[in-house]
């Protein structure tokens, strides 16, 4: 039985190139604890620095026909940790934006419902209070909120002065300033 230990690292790479399964082992137990090392110092996270040999190891294994050292086995292995390393740290960032931009989206279909939410009261809070108007103000306000009729179009329509159309509009404004609080009054002002 050959003891591969005792090959050079170019000795172990022509025979991992030819499918050498054993030259492989001898890689793997050779660098494995020092990638490690070298990874868990820039991670700190041992399932993740697992991972990244183990990946590592196995694209080795994979490409191993394809291989092609530009400098020695310790530098490509070395230089193929830093750079899952990179995709790792770039990884995280993305993860960690997403993240971030997910719930900056959850805060602000939260803050949005919750608007949904208290525009529905207030028109609700609104629409009883203008319910409540003398029948004769309720019809003309009505007419120039919601209809959007102009006095002139109120005042033909229902057979009165412009001055009275006029004259029930302000009374219905007072009236409501007077029940709405604060907020149902600047909301009614914005958006009736």
């Amino acid at each position: 039985m050959t003891d591969y230990c005792n090959f050079t690292d170019q000795e172990l790479t022509v025979l991992l190139k030819n499918g050498n399964h054993s030259a492989f082992t001898e890689i793997y137990h050779r660098y494995k604890r020092l990638l490690y090392t070298h990874a868990y110092q820039r991670l700190r996270n041992e399932q993740e620095v697992d991972d990244i040999i183990h990946e590592l190891f196995t694209a080795l294994w994979i490409k191993r026909d394809s291989l092609i050292l530009k400098t020695n086995l310790a530098g490509y292995l070395y230089t193929a940790v830093r750079n899952r390393i990179l995709d790792y740290v770039a990884h995280q960032k993305i993860e960690s934006d997403y993240i971030t931009s997910f719930g900056k989206f959850l805060k602000l279909s939260e803050n949005f419902t919750d608007f949904l939410l208290r525009e529905k009261q207030l028109s609700a809070l609104i629409d009883k209070e203008i319910a409540a108007l003398p029948p004769k103000m309720r019809e003309v306000f009505e007419m120039s909120r919601k209809e959007n009729l102009s006095h002139d179009e109120i005042a033909t329509k229902l057979g009165i002065t412009k001055k009275t159309v006029k004259s029930q509009v302000n009374n219905a404004l007072k009236i409501l300033r007077s029940k709405l609080s604060f907020t149902a009054w600047l909301f009614f002002i914005l958006f009736y």
